[in-house]
Protein backbone atom coordinates (compact mmCIF):
# COMPACT_ATOMS: atom_id res chain seq x y z
CA UNK A 1 0.00 0.00 0.00
CA UNK A 2 1.52 3.29 -1.07
CA UNK A 3 1.66 5.81 1.80
CA UNK A 4 0.13 9.24 1.34
CA UNK A 5 3.52 10.88 1.66
CA UNK A 6 4.51 9.21 -1.63
CA UNK A 7 1.45 10.49 -3.46
CA UNK A 8 2.66 12.05 -6.69
CA UNK A 9 1.64 15.50 -7.75
CA UNK A 10 -0.69 15.69 -10.70
CA UNK A 11 0.87 16.85 -13.94
CA UNK A 12 -2.45 18.25 -15.18
CA UNK A 13 -2.55 22.02 -15.57
CA UNK A 14 -5.23 23.47 -13.29
CA UNK A 15 -6.08 26.52 -15.38
CA UNK A 16 -7.08 29.94 -14.08
CA UNK A 17 -10.44 28.92 -12.59
CA UNK A 18 -9.54 25.69 -10.84
CA UNK A 19 -7.51 24.63 -7.82
CA UNK A 20 -5.53 21.55 -6.94
CA UNK A 21 -7.91 19.47 -4.89
CA UNK A 22 -7.26 16.81 -2.27
CA UNK A 23 -10.01 14.55 -0.93
CA UNK A 24 -9.53 13.19 2.59
CA UNK A 25 -11.65 10.16 3.50
CA UNK A 26 -11.49 8.66 7.02
CA UNK A 27 -12.62 5.04 6.83
CA UNK A 28 -13.37 2.45 9.49
CA UNK A 29 -14.65 -0.96 8.37
CA UNK A 30 -15.95 0.31 5.04
CA UNK A 31 -14.64 -2.43 2.76
CA UNK A 32 -18.00 -2.78 1.01
CA UNK A 33 -18.34 0.94 0.29
CA UNK A 34 -14.82 2.22 -0.19
CA UNK A 35 -14.17 1.27 -3.81
CA UNK A 36 -17.44 2.76 -5.08
CA UNK A 37 -17.07 5.94 -3.00
CA UNK A 38 -13.49 6.66 -4.13
CA UNK A 39 -14.23 5.86 -7.78
CA UNK A 40 -17.33 8.04 -7.82
CA UNK A 41 -15.60 10.95 -6.08
CA UNK A 42 -12.66 10.93 -8.48
CA UNK A 43 -15.06 10.76 -11.40
CA UNK A 44 -16.97 13.80 -10.19
CA UNK A 45 -13.94 16.00 -9.61
CA UNK A 46 -12.33 14.91 -12.88
CA UNK A 47 -15.53 15.70 -14.75
CA UNK A 48 -15.59 19.15 -13.14
CA UNK A 49 -12.02 19.82 -14.26
CA UNK A 50 -10.28 19.72 -10.90
CA UNK A 51 -6.82 18.11 -10.68
CA UNK A 52 -7.33 15.91 -7.65
CA UNK A 53 -5.73 13.38 -5.34
CA UNK A 54 -7.30 11.20 -2.65
CA UNK A 55 -6.00 10.25 0.78
CA UNK A 56 -7.88 7.48 2.56
CA UNK A 57 -7.12 7.06 6.26
CA UNK A 58 -7.86 3.51 7.40
CA UNK A 59 -8.69 3.92 11.08
CA UNK A 60 -7.65 0.43 12.21
CA UNK A 61 -10.28 -1.46 10.17
CA UNK A 62 -10.69 -5.19 10.71
CA UNK A 63 -13.02 -6.07 7.82
CA UNK A 64 -10.74 -6.03 4.78
CA UNK A 65 -10.74 -2.28 4.20
CA UNK A 66 -6.94 -2.42 4.07
CA UNK A 67 -7.00 -4.96 1.24
CA UNK A 68 -9.45 -2.88 -0.79
CA UNK A 69 -7.34 0.19 -0.19
CA UNK A 70 -4.17 -1.62 -1.26
CA UNK A 71 -5.83 -2.58 -4.55
CA UNK A 72 -7.04 0.98 -5.12
CA UNK A 73 -3.63 2.55 -4.51
CA UNK A 74 -1.95 0.02 -6.78
CA UNK A 75 -4.39 0.72 -9.61
CA UNK A 76 -4.54 4.54 -9.43
CA UNK A 77 -1.55 6.80 -8.67
CA UNK A 78 -3.91 9.56 -7.53
CA UNK A 79 -4.88 7.54 -4.44
CA UNK A 80 -2.75 7.49 -1.31
CA UNK A 81 -3.30 5.67 1.97
CA UNK A 82 -2.60 5.98 5.67
CA UNK A 83 -3.32 3.14 8.07
CA UNK A 84 -3.61 3.09 11.86
CA UNK A 85 -2.74 -0.17 13.60
CA UNK A 86 -5.75 0.29 15.90
CA UNK A 87 -8.93 2.32 15.88
CA UNK A 88 -8.09 5.81 17.13
CA UNK A 89 -11.27 7.69 16.29
CA UNK A 90 -12.39 10.02 13.55
CA UNK A 91 -10.64 13.12 14.88
CA UNK A 92 -7.27 11.37 14.77
CA UNK A 93 -8.00 10.08 11.27
CA UNK A 94 -9.02 13.51 10.00
CA UNK A 95 -5.97 15.11 11.63
CA UNK A 96 -3.64 12.63 9.95
CA UNK A 97 -5.33 13.08 6.58
CA UNK A 98 -5.12 16.87 6.75
CA UNK A 99 -1.47 16.70 7.76
CA UNK A 100 -0.62 14.73 4.61
CA UNK A 101 -3.01 16.43 2.20
CA UNK A 102 -1.51 18.61 -0.52
CA UNK A 103 -3.55 21.05 -2.53
CA UNK A 104 -5.18 24.45 -2.55
CA UNK A 105 -8.56 23.04 -1.48
CA UNK A 106 -9.12 20.16 0.96
CA UNK A 107 -12.41 18.26 0.90
CA UNK A 108 -13.43 16.02 3.80
CA UNK A 109 -15.87 13.23 2.99
CA UNK A 110 -17.01 10.11 4.83
CA UNK A 111 -16.33 6.73 3.24
CA UNK A 112 -19.76 5.23 3.96
CA UNK A 113 -21.33 6.46 0.71
CA UNK A 114 -23.91 8.74 2.33
CA UNK A 115 -22.11 11.92 1.29
CA UNK A 116 -22.86 12.73 -2.35
CA UNK A 117 -19.63 13.65 -4.23
CA UNK A 118 -21.80 15.50 -6.73
CA UNK A 119 -21.98 18.34 -4.19
CA UNK A 120 -18.23 18.99 -4.29
CA UNK A 121 -18.39 21.57 -7.13
CA UNK A 122 -21.03 23.50 -5.15
CA UNK A 123 -18.80 23.53 -2.07
CA UNK A 124 -15.85 24.80 -4.08
CA UNK A 125 -18.05 27.47 -5.66
CA UNK A 126 -18.91 28.65 -2.13
CA UNK A 127 -15.18 28.88 -1.33
CA UNK A 128 -14.66 30.97 -4.46
CA UNK A 129 -17.52 33.16 -3.26
CA UNK A 130 -15.49 34.24 -0.25
CA UNK A 131 -15.80 31.51 2.38
CA UNK A 132 -12.80 29.79 3.91
CA UNK A 133 -14.71 26.70 5.05
CA UNK A 134 -18.06 25.43 3.82
CA UNK A 135 -20.07 22.57 5.31
CA UNK A 136 -22.47 20.44 3.29
CA UNK A 137 -25.74 20.82 5.16
CA UNK A 138 -27.80 17.64 4.90
CA UNK A 139 -31.15 19.26 4.18
CA UNK A 140 -32.99 15.92 4.21
CA UNK A 141 -31.09 13.36 6.28
CA UNK A 142 -31.41 9.69 5.42
CA UNK A 143 -30.96 8.46 8.99
CA UNK A 144 -33.08 7.03 11.77
CA UNK A 145 -35.54 9.42 13.42
CA UNK A 146 -33.72 9.25 16.78
CA UNK A 147 -30.45 10.22 15.14
CA UNK A 148 -32.06 13.08 13.23
CA UNK A 149 -33.73 14.62 16.29
CA UNK A 150 -30.74 14.26 18.59
CA UNK A 151 -28.53 15.77 15.90
CA UNK A 152 -30.93 18.70 15.55
CA UNK A 153 -30.77 19.29 19.31
CA UNK A 154 -26.99 19.05 19.26
CA UNK A 155 -26.68 21.56 16.42
CA UNK A 156 -28.95 24.07 18.16
CA UNK A 157 -27.04 23.73 21.42
CA UNK A 158 -23.70 24.14 19.63
CA UNK A 159 -24.83 27.27 17.81
CA UNK A 160 -26.32 28.75 20.99
CA UNK A 161 -23.34 28.07 23.24
CA UNK A 162 -20.60 28.99 20.77
CA UNK A 163 -22.30 31.84 18.94
CA UNK A 164 -21.39 30.30 15.58
CA UNK A 165 -24.28 30.16 13.09
CA UNK A 166 -24.91 26.73 11.61
CA UNK A 167 -27.40 23.91 11.25
CA UNK A 168 -25.23 20.84 10.55
CA UNK A 169 -21.85 21.16 12.29
CA UNK A 170 -21.16 17.42 12.23
CA UNK A 171 -21.70 16.85 8.51
CA UNK A 172 -18.84 14.76 7.16
CA UNK A 173 -18.79 16.68 3.87
CA UNK A 174 -16.71 19.86 4.11
CA UNK A 175 -14.44 21.90 1.87
CA UNK A 176 -11.78 24.25 3.17
CA UNK A 177 -8.78 26.22 2.09
CA UNK A 178 -5.25 25.05 2.81
CA UNK A 179 -4.91 27.76 5.47
CA UNK A 180 -7.92 26.49 7.40
CA UNK A 181 -6.72 22.88 7.21
CA UNK A 182 -3.30 23.86 8.56
CA UNK A 183 -4.83 25.74 11.49
CA UNK A 184 -6.99 22.93 12.89
CA UNK A 185 -5.93 21.11 16.05
CA UNK A 186 -8.16 18.04 16.40
CA UNK A 187 -8.33 15.48 19.20
CA UNK A 188 -11.03 13.67 21.14
CA UNK A 189 -14.28 14.31 19.24
CA UNK A 190 -13.40 17.81 18.04
CA UNK A 191 -13.95 16.84 14.40
CA UNK A 192 -17.60 17.63 15.17
CA UNK A 193 -16.66 21.26 15.79
CA UNK A 194 -14.43 22.06 12.82
CA UNK A 195 -16.65 25.01 11.77
CA UNK A 196 -16.55 26.38 15.33
CA UNK A 197 -12.76 26.11 15.55
CA UNK A 198 -12.35 27.74 12.13
CA UNK A 199 -14.74 30.57 13.02
CA UNK A 200 -12.94 31.14 16.30
CA UNK A 201 -9.63 31.37 14.39
CA UNK A 202 -11.07 34.20 12.28
CA UNK A 203 -12.04 32.30 9.12
CA UNK A 204 -15.31 32.79 7.26
CA UNK A 205 -17.52 29.72 7.50
CA UNK A 206 -20.86 28.83 5.94
CA UNK A 207 -23.12 26.02 4.75
CA UNK A 208 -24.49 24.77 1.44
CA UNK A 209 -27.44 22.39 1.16
CA UNK A 210 -26.39 19.00 -0.20
CA UNK A 211 -28.02 15.70 -1.05
CA UNK A 212 -27.72 13.04 1.65
CA UNK A 213 -28.01 9.38 0.68
CA UNK A 214 -28.92 6.19 2.47
CA UNK A 215 -26.09 3.91 3.47
CA UNK A 216 -25.50 1.29 0.79
CA UNK A 217 -23.71 -1.33 2.87
CA UNK A 218 -22.89 -1.95 6.52
CA UNK A 219 -24.03 -0.07 9.58
CA UNK A 220 -23.07 3.14 11.36
CA UNK A 221 -19.92 2.90 13.46
CA UNK A 222 -21.11 5.43 16.04
CA UNK A 223 -23.12 4.17 19.02
CA UNK A 224 -25.26 5.98 21.56
CA UNK A 225 -22.23 6.95 23.65
CA UNK A 226 -21.21 9.42 20.96
CA UNK A 227 -23.82 11.84 22.30
CA UNK A 228 -22.23 11.88 25.75
CA UNK A 229 -18.77 12.29 24.22
CA UNK A 230 -20.11 15.06 22.00
CA UNK A 231 -21.63 16.82 25.02
CA UNK A 232 -18.32 16.87 26.90
CA UNK A 233 -16.47 18.02 23.80
CA UNK A 234 -19.04 20.80 23.39
CA UNK A 235 -18.00 22.01 26.84
CA UNK A 236 -14.36 21.71 25.77
CA UNK A 237 -14.77 23.65 22.54
CA UNK A 238 -16.91 26.30 24.24
CA UNK A 239 -14.15 26.82 26.79
CA UNK A 240 -11.49 26.96 24.06
CA UNK A 241 -13.50 29.44 22.01
CA UNK A 242 -14.44 31.82 24.82
CA UNK A 243 -11.64 31.54 27.39
CA UNK A 244 -8.57 30.19 25.61
CA UNK A 245 -6.71 33.49 26.01
CA UNK A 246 -8.35 34.63 29.28
CA UNK A 247 -8.98 31.64 31.57
CA UNK A 248 -9.06 33.78 34.72
CA UNK A 249 -12.25 35.42 33.46
CA UNK A 250 -13.99 32.06 33.89
CA UNK A 251 -12.23 30.72 36.96
CA UNK A 252 -12.13 34.15 38.60
CA UNK A 253 -15.88 34.66 38.21
CA UNK A 254 -16.59 31.20 39.63
CA UNK A 255 -14.18 31.81 42.50
CA UNK A 256 -15.75 35.16 43.37
CA UNK A 257 -19.26 33.67 43.41
CA UNK A 258 -18.17 30.76 45.61
CA UNK A 259 -16.20 33.04 47.90
CA UNK A 260 -19.10 35.49 48.25
CA UNK A 261 -21.52 32.70 49.20
CA UNK A 262 -19.03 31.33 51.71
CA UNK A 263 -18.41 34.78 53.18
CA UNK A 264 -22.15 35.37 53.65
CA UNK A 265 -22.54 32.06 55.50
CA UNK A 266 -19.51 32.70 57.69
CA UNK A 267 -20.68 36.23 58.48
CA UNK A 268 -24.04 34.82 59.52
CA UNK A 269 -22.35 32.27 61.77
CA UNK A 270 -20.18 34.99 63.27
CA UNK A 271 -23.24 37.10 64.07
CA UNK A 272 -24.96 34.16 65.74
CA UNK A 273 -21.84 33.35 67.72
CA UNK A 274 -21.57 36.94 68.95
CA UNK A 275 -25.22 36.70 69.97
CA UNK A 276 -24.33 33.78 72.24
CA UNK A 277 -25.48 30.85 70.13
CA UNK A 278 -23.34 27.77 69.58
CA UNK A 279 -22.46 27.42 65.90
CA UNK A 280 -19.68 24.83 66.02
CA UNK A 281 -21.90 22.00 64.82
CA UNK A 282 -24.01 23.96 62.36
CA UNK A 283 -23.90 22.72 58.70
CA UNK A 284 -23.87 26.33 57.53
CA UNK A 285 -20.49 26.84 59.18
CA UNK A 286 -19.01 23.83 57.40
CA UNK A 287 -20.57 24.90 54.10
CA UNK A 288 -19.18 28.42 54.44
CA UNK A 289 -15.68 27.16 55.13
CA UNK A 290 -15.88 24.70 52.24
CA UNK A 291 -17.05 27.39 49.82
CA UNK A 292 -14.23 29.73 50.81
CA UNK A 293 -11.65 26.96 50.37
CA UNK A 294 -13.11 26.08 46.97
CA UNK A 295 -13.00 29.75 45.98
CA UNK A 296 -9.30 29.96 46.79
CA UNK A 297 -8.61 26.78 44.81
CA UNK A 298 -10.59 27.90 41.77
CA UNK A 299 -8.93 31.32 41.75
CA UNK A 300 -5.52 29.64 42.07
CA UNK A 301 -6.37 27.38 39.13
CA UNK A 302 -7.27 30.46 37.07
CA UNK A 303 -3.97 32.16 37.94
CA UNK A 304 -2.01 29.03 36.99
CA UNK A 305 -3.89 28.90 33.68
CA UNK A 306 -3.01 32.55 33.07
CA UNK A 307 0.67 31.72 33.66
CA UNK A 308 0.42 28.94 31.07
CA UNK A 309 -1.19 31.30 28.54
CA UNK A 310 1.47 33.92 29.26
CA UNK A 311 4.28 31.39 28.74
CA UNK A 312 2.69 30.26 25.48
CA UNK A 313 2.56 33.82 24.18
CA UNK A 314 6.17 34.39 25.20
CA UNK A 315 7.21 31.32 23.22
CA UNK A 316 5.20 32.47 20.21
CA UNK A 317 6.70 35.96 20.32
CA UNK A 318 10.18 34.52 20.72
CA UNK A 319 9.68 32.24 17.71
CA UNK A 320 8.41 35.19 15.64
CA UNK A 321 11.44 37.27 16.59
CA UNK A 322 13.79 34.43 15.67
CA UNK A 323 12.03 34.07 12.35
CA UNK A 324 12.34 37.81 11.67
CA UNK A 325 16.04 37.68 12.55
CA UNK A 326 16.61 34.76 10.15
CA UNK A 327 14.79 36.59 7.35
CA UNK A 328 16.81 39.76 7.93
CA UNK A 329 20.03 37.76 7.88
CA UNK A 330 18.99 36.00 4.67
CA UNK A 331 18.20 39.34 2.99
CA UNK A 332 21.62 40.78 3.68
Amino acid sequence: MRPATDLPRTTESPGPESERLCLVLPAYNEAENLRDVVTEALGVVAGAGFPAAVIVVDDGSTDGTGDVLAALTAADPRIGALRFRRNRGKSAAVRAGLAHAEGDVIVLMDADGQDDPGAIPSLIAALRGGLDLVTGRRAIRQDRAVKRYTSRLYNRATSLLTGVPGHDFNSGLKAMTREVASSLVLYGELHRYIPVLAHWAGFRVGEVDVHHRTRRHGTSKFGGNRFWRGFFDLITVNFLVRYNARPLHLFGAAGIVLGALGAVLLAWMLALNLAGEKVGSRPALMAGMLLVILAVQVLSLGLIAELVVHARHLQTDSAMRRGDAVRREANR
